[in-house]
């Protein structure tokens, strides 16, 4: 027996917007979290990436709350700026009948919308990150004491990033009162203990792991230098016949620049980030689907929900940190019983979070060389050899063929014309140059588990002096200074949080720590380096500014 929307209770104008907008059963984690929801019981939700966790928040409380009532009545956080996008978005969309009124608020944004909404009353749900709500928190323009509905989604990810004190501060501005649902993929000790803290007496649901059906897909590797993942990207793109292409990239920026990379190299692609309109994601999608388009580049928070059929690549232009994030990404291609490629671009530095994810999915990736610059040449003669003689069994040329036979009649060869002519339909090759690659240089396992220790620990720096300690010991990471140290109380999670936060990197890119009394060392990698610089003025923990300088 299935079930429907309609049968879990919701109001009828919820059950219309989602009807509209394609979807028919409730996911596991919805047909759960609902019912429980609408009777008031606080959640905590496992459950792991595109499982349905935001209709399954949304719905009861967009069911629930009162649309214009002049106060904001319904809060969920997010870690990221994308997912917080993704999420209002999505409950906009729900909601359009309910006519309720959804607010994003992040970093980097013009502070003066949010406020004159937040002012005057126009708000029903806000959606947000944490260092941007504590500021509006901090301002007195935010006002939590009347919400209904507090969210915390993504909350190990949050913890990750060095949230868990704003998480706690946030809490601490909400009535006692209010409903609350926790979402996380994983329960360390510190995310248990938030919600023994501030949950009252939760209902625990759990989805089991999506199911690792990668059997049918062709994994491959190719181990190349950082900065020559695009010229190796593009190579592939010269040889491998790609139908329908997904890439993911770390960062929101990311995607737009390879986009862009792409496209001038005569590879059309498309960005699907955080920064998109719901009208421009679907926009983009549906030109994706119609193969108007056939590279897409996406994020992760991005790419969630995103159901689309014949995929025949998934690309990881960047590795992720975390192998269950790599199956539910390639799991996009090789579906209906179709074959699929998936396709890893590997740093010497990743080479042991390759062998992480091949122990989780209990299947090797085949390592492959690049296509050489030979092989990419002779494979476009032999494209452009397939191509005329197709049209020489055709016999469709009879215009062409009459001005071949005029040039002849003025005295030209027959092969210096054809050759001529080649040499025309060519022209377009010399926007595709062939970029060189570097030899690469395989680093060796270090340590029982192959990875080198790093990561928020003080680690002895080797050698002397102040010109040891001023380097980074890990190779391909720089060390940069912050302007505080422990007599000012900074602890590793505030150097993760507020760099990872403002900079929008990864927190598990950032490295070796060392608080010392005055300043702290934090070691980042190099390709961050300037992102992470050019945010200087936006960091701060605790209220306290900090700035950023290379040693």
């Amino acid at each position: 027996m299935t079930t429907d929307f309609s049968s879990l209770g919701l109001h009828p104008q919820v059950v219309q917007a989602v009807t509209e907008l394609g979807f028919t059963e409730p996911t596991p984690i919805q047909t759960a979290v609902i019912p429980l929801m609408l009777n008031g019981q606080d959640i905590i939700g496992q459950a792991q990436t595109g499982t349905g966790k935001t209709a399954a928040f949304g719905l009861p409380i967009l069911h629930s709350l009162t649309p214009g009532a002049g106060r904001v009545q319904a809060l969920i956080v997010t870690p990221t700026r994308e997912l917080a996008l993704q999420v209002a978005g999505a409950l906009e969309g729900y909601g359009r009948y309910r006519q309720a009124t959804v607010l994003a608020i992040y970093g980097g944004q013009a502070y003066g919308r949010q406020k004159r909404q937040l002012r005057q009353g126009e708000v029903d749900i806000v959606v947000g990150t944490p260092g941007r709500l504590l500021d509006l928190i901090q301002q007195k323009i935010l006002d939590l004491s009347q919400v209904q509905f507090l969210v915390l989604d993504e909350a190990d990810e949050m913890l990750s990033m060095g949230f868990i004190e704003d998480m706690e501060a946030i809490l601490a501005q909400t009535p006692e009162s209010r409903q609350t649902a926790l979402f996380s993929a994983t329960m360390p000790a510190e995310i248990r203990r938030l919600a023994d803290k501030y949950l009252r007496q939760p209902q625990a649901i759990t989805i089991q792991r999506q199911q690792m059906t990668v059997a049918a897909i062709e994994q491959r590797y190719y181990l190349v230098n950082e900065a020559d993942k695009l010229a190796a990207l593009t190579r592939l793109f010269e040889v491998e016949e790609m139908i329908s292409v997904l890439i993911f990239a770390r960062t929101r920026q990311g995607t737009g620049e390879l986009a862009n990379e792409l496209t001038v190299r005569g590879f059309p692609a498309e960005a699907l980030n955080g920064d998109l309109s719901q009208d421009n994601r679907e926009q983009v999608l549906n030109r994706f689907r119609q193969n108007q388009i056939k590279v897409l580049v996406a994020t992760d928070v991005a790419a969630r929900g995103l159901d689309i059929e014949d995929i025949s690549h998934v690309i990881n232009f960047d590795l992720p940190t975390d192998p269950e994030i790599f199956v539910h990404r390639i799991g996009r291609t090789g579906r209906a019983g179709k074959t699929g490629i998936a396709i890893s671009l590997v740093t010497p530095k990743e080479q042991f979070r390759r062998r992480k994810i091949e122990r989780y999915t209990r299947q090797d990736m085949t390592r492959r060389p690049l296509p050489t610059t030979a092989e990419i040449q002779a494979h476009r003669e032999t494209q452009l050899v397939e191509s005329m003689l197709v049209w020489l069994r055709r016999g469709r040329c009879r215009q062409e063929k009459e001005i071949v036979e005029k040039l002849v009649a003025e005295g030209y060869d027959a092969v210096e014309i054809a050759a001529a002519a080649l040499k025309l339909a060519r022209a377009e090759e010399k926007q595709r140059p062939i970029f060189p690659v570097s030899e690469v240089v395989d680093e060796p396992m270090r340590g029982r588990n192959g990875r080198t220790p790093t990561h928020h620990t003080a680690p002895r720096v080797p050698g002397h002096g102040r010109a040891a300690a001023n380097r980074s010991h890990e190779k391909g990471m720089i060390r940069l200074s912050l302007n505080a140290g422990k007599q000012q109380g900074l602890r590793p999670n505030d150097v993760v949080g507020t760099i990872a936060f403002h900079a929008d990197i990864p927190g598990r890119a950032i490295g070796a720590i060392q608080i010392q009394e005055q300043h702290t060392l934090v070691d980042v990698p190099e390709q961050f380096v300037a992102q992470v610089l050019a945010k200087n003025g936006k960091y701060q923990v605790r209220r306290r500014p900090l700035t950023v300088e290379r040693v």
